[in-house]
């Protein structure tokens, strides 16, 4: 595994995190998730990567993760960067959401028990709330870490203008923002665009979440809905989303990725790694997707052809 600085800051994150937003909650069975997370670290995955509200239920990816670290991991504790973010809706009240002091600092706590552990090394705001001043967010971070319950602090899908504030905060307050956190992939280029040359200019990582599309990226729909998939229990995915046109642009990229010796999937993966990012975090339901996904990391290299034909599969 190959390790790139995160921004100015001294932290490497490996090409590749696994993100625990799906597949390991109290509602999958726990012997798969513990399987891929130690097939991960046994593969040179040291950046996990948790929210509060993951599971699911919300709450339950953290408790599944403490599990496996006490369990399995513990000795491995000062090798791994563990991070977890606060943001969304978590518990009923007015205290149990959005980005207020109170909220975020309640629930990095909450976070720490579940998990077992003593500090994040990286904890994030997961997104902006324009009912609480950015100061009063960012400044929860700046306690967070100086009361030792983390290490670093990021964000997570703030727009590129209220982005630049949180860096112009934190860098006054000397916990810098070392890593940015957004969707990003072949088919939603968006925050390459918009917040990349954002997070660049101001000395923070970038970490890309979904790279597969919630698996329209993926050689699983090229052929329509396969029963137990996202699309067909319509979580996160949408039936409709799978439609004539999504196929057809799924099988042109598939057509590429084997010219390159690929999967869709690793190419997808591949592609972003390419960018000026500083890791990609892949999702799982099982080790061999995850064994897939990994061999990404072998060809990160495109031709201008590569890139030219990926960028004309897109619907003009």
């Amino acid at each position: 595994m190959e390790y790139r600085f995160s921004g100015n800051s001294g932290l490497q994150l490996p090409l590749i995190s696994l993100g625990l937003w799906h597949n390991f909650g109290n509602e999958d069975p726990f012997d798969t998730a513990r399987a891929m997370l130690l097939h991960a670290w046994e593969n040179g995955v040291t950046h996990f990567d948790i929210a509060n509200n993951y599971g699911p239920a919300p709450g339950t990816a953290e408790i599944t993760f403490g599990k496996v670290l006490r369990e399995d991991l513990v000795s491995h504790r000062d090798e791994m960067i563990i991070s977890s973010k606060a943001g969304y809706w978590m518990w009923d009240g007015p205290y149990g959401n959005g980005g207020s002091r109170k909220y975020m600092i309640s629930s990095c706590d909450q976070s720490l028990l579940r998990t077992g552990l003593e500090y994040f090394d990286i904890f994030y705001s997961h997104r902006y709330d324009p009912n609480t001043p950015i100061e009063e967010t960012m400044q929860a971070l700046v306690d967070i870490v100086r009361a030792g319950k983390a290490l670093y602090v990021g964000i997570s899908n703030y727009p590129a203008d209220k982005q630049k504030e949180c860096y112009d905060y934190l860098h006054a307050a000397h916990v810098p923002c070392v890593i940015s956190q957004y969707k990003a992939n072949i088919a939603y280029t968006n925050t390459l665009e918009q917040n990349l040359p954002v997070a660049t200019d101001n000395g923070s990582g970038f970490i890309c979440f979904s790279p597969l599309a919630q698996g329209l990226l993926t050689n699983r729909y090229v052929n329509g809905i396969p029963a137990g998939s996202r699309a067909s229990k319509n979580v996160f995915l949408r039936p409709e989303q799978i439609n004539s046109e999504a196929i057809a642009y799924a099988q042109k990229l598939t057509t590429i990725a084997a010219e390159r010796g690929q999967s869709l999937a690793q190419m997808a993966i591949s592609w972003l790694l390419a960018k000026d990012v500083t890791s990609v975090i892949i999702g799982a339901s099982s080790v061999a997707q995850l064994e897939d996904n990994l061999q990404a990391i072998n060809n990160i290299v495109f031709s201008d052809e590569e890139l030219r034909k990926i960028d004309n599969c897109k619907t003009r």
